[in-house]
């Protein structure tokens, strides 16, 4: 085998609702429908009157405004003053010069201003609020847009130092990638004429430690002190910090660069004409694939891509613009939809957030459009062949490494026909290591996903062990000596783990139990995906139960000993070796088979039962797939 070399809505709304929707979940070979229309025309045409719509029933309602029922103004979005500030700039900066319309955005902006400038904010919202008060000095329109009471009331709220300590510039309780908003706050205020930019120099150099402490050589910022916590925000991260430079008028440095160069080749190894993007970690579902526009068009306007790379990954962020029209906008409600039809999204992104959401997300959308624009595709056709470019292009099979040394972490990118798998190998940490996004399966939207904030009930995909003393184990955070080859058209992953994680409190680190170790090989193929697990006891254990579930998009299924086939779906065949029953069942709509794309149908269960485990078991599992 060949080794590869890897290196305004009254009346009752749908959002929230429990029943799954049919509709809302794509066709095989789906494509946007708007996939071949300019970006910019679609943000001016959908978004921007998503975005009036929204900004008028807030200046109708303001603090009573509800979405769905929802009500906005409820104390549990701590950003969604600055959200609210910087979708009413967009609205007032993309108005054409000479527009008689100017004059009352000034007014709302004015008025909307008057009315947030003392609500509690906190970290990103102080970022938004202050950026959209410099896109505002820009234009020349600050003064008129916000009254000298209320600016003095914003010049004293919208302040690092509430979040950052003095003299020694730490964070206060926050996770360390936070010196990039510190940052970008401090740059601001700079820039207003409000301090000198000693506090942004210091506060840029923490953050850029921080980076190189955690992202090693290999470039991708591990989201913990070190635990091996890689995710889409690992990736995402380098665009965000070459965003502060670009938006702040900073040069963006050689080496930064060559890291944003490391995320872009993610991003277009992920690459799909249905405009999906991250499959695994937290907060994915559309922030998955806002997530893609944003390390492709910092990318692109850096120059670090290719000409004819641009030319494709601007064809892919337009497909996500026309997936987020088509797909995540409810027309209904005029809102996005992450709580309904199905979809599950972190507690942190709850319905609770509902206005703050659509603000930042058409910001992120708006934002991606006008970079694209500086890039030089304003009003550009995007490409009619991007899957065949991606094919053409992309490599089949990519091992990339996110950290080595005691434990491995990587990610396996597997494409096959319209399917993109990510193998995630890592460490959920404190507070995700039980969660399913984080287990080290081969993730594909709506054919093997994971369910946000699951904890480890129903572990997907991954075998559990039940033993006698009442310990659960399985095999998730303590992944070893990663491999990697090729044999013919099947790639095969291999890992090993030296002990497995004893569940409990999710929200502790992982614990340890070496009374039984693990080691893993997938093999991908065409069609199908194998995974082969060998359970090796230390010492002879009592077993109450191993069982195995599989929560899947496919349905109509049947059982026969325990292969399981699927009449309709993506998925065929799911099959299981080493245990002794399954069986299948509907999910009916249960909170704990959503996905943050849609709801699987059908709950897969196998189980042996009561056994002493005294030589090495074998668990496999094959699905099958169209």
């Amino acid at each position: 085998m060949q080794v590869l070399l890897v290196g305004v809505l009254a009346g009752v709304s749908t959002l929230g609702a429990g029943e799954a929707v049919c509709a809302t979940q794509p066709s095989p070979g789906y494509l946007p429908p708007l996939a071949d229309t300019p970006m910019n025309q679609i943000v001016q045409s959908k978004l921007y009157p998503q975005l009036d719509f929204l900004s008028q029933k807030l200046l109708v309602e303001k603090e009573q405004t509800a979405i769905g029922g929802h009500p906005a103004f409820n104390g549990k979005d701590k950003f969604l003053p600055g959200k609210i500030a910087i979708g009413l700039g967009h609205i007032l900066l993309n108005a054409a010069p000479g527009d008689p319309k100017i004059a009352q955005y000034v007014k709302d902006f004015r008025d909307i201003a008057d009315m947030t400038a003392g609500m509690d904010n906190h970290t990103w919202g102080i970022y938004y609020y202050l950026l959209a008060l410099y896109d505002l000095k820009k234009a020349g329109l600050l003064e008129q847009a916000v009254s000298p009471q209320t600016l003095a009331i914003l010049k004293k709220k919208l302040d690092w130092r509430l979040f950052v300590t003095q003299p020694d510039f730490k964070l206060i309780n926050l996770p360390t990638n936070y010196y990039g908003v510190a940052f970008g706050v401090a740059r601001l205020r700079m820039l207003l004429g409000w301090e000198d930019d000693s506090a942004s120099k210091q506060l840029l150099e923490k953050l850029l430690n921080h980076y190189e402490a955690h992202s090693g050589k290999y470039g991708f910022s591990d989201e913990t002190d070190g635990e091996g916590r890689f995710d889409r925000y690992s990736i995402l991260l380098i665009a965000e910090i070459c965003d502060r430079f670009i938006e702040t008028g900073m040069t963006v440095t050689p080496e930064l660069k060559a890291k944003l160069r490391k995320a872009a080749d993610i991003a277009l190894n992920l690459g799909n004409a249905a405009g999906e993007g991250f499959s695994f970690g937290r907060s994915i579902g559309v922030y998955g694939e806002t997530a893609m526009l944003d390390i492709l068009s910092a990318s692109a306007y850096l120059g670090i891509l290719t000409p004819e790379e641009k030319e494709y990954a601007y064809t892919y962020s337009t497909h996500i613009v026309a997936r987020y029209v088509d797909f995540w906008y409810d027309p209904a409600t005029h809102s996005v939809d992450m709580w309904g039809k199905g979809r599950r999204t972190d507690a942190y992104r709850g319905i609770h957030r509902i206005l703050g959401e659509n603000f930042s997300l058409l910001h992120q959308l708006m934002i991606a459009n006008e970079v694209w624009n500086k890039a030089g595709f304003k009003n550009a056709v995007p490409k009619s062949d991007l899957q065949a470019w991606l094919d053409k292009t992309q490599p089949p099979f990519k091992l990339t490494w996110f950290a080595q040394g005691e434990y491995d972490r990587a990610l396996a990118i597997f494409r096959d026909r319209r399917h993109v798998f990510s193998l995630l190998m890592v460490n959920g940490g404190a507070s995700q290591h039980a969660n399913s996004p984080y287990y080290p399966l081969p993730f594909s939207n709506m054919l093997i996903a994971g369910v946000a904030d699951s904890g480890s009930q129903h572990p997907q995909l991954l075998p559990k062990f039940t033993l006698a003393d009442g310990s659960e184990l399985i095999g998730t955070a303590f992944i070893k000596d990663i491999a990697a080859q090729q044999s013919g058209e099947q790639y095969h992953v291999s890992y090993r783990q030296d002990g497995l994680t004893r569940l409990g409190d999710g929200n502790r680190s992982p614990l340890k139990d070496t009374r039984m170790t693990l080691e893993t090989e997938y093999t991908l193929q065409a069609g199908v995906i194998t995974r082969t697990d060998k359970y090796t006891p230390t010492a002879p254990l009592q077993i109450e139960h191993a069982t195995l579930e599989f929560a899947s998009f496919s349905d109509q299924a049947t059982v026969n000993g325990t292969k399981v086939q699927f009449a309709e779906g993506d998925v065929s065949d799911f099959e299981v070796a080493g245990l002794k029953t399954c069986r299948a069942e509907k999910t009916q709509g249960s909170d704990l088979y959503k996905s943050p794309n849609g709801p699987m149908r059908t709950h897969v269960s196998c189980s042996l039962d009561h056994f002493t485990l005294k030589e090495p078991l074998t668990i496999k599992w094959t699905i099958r797939y169209h």
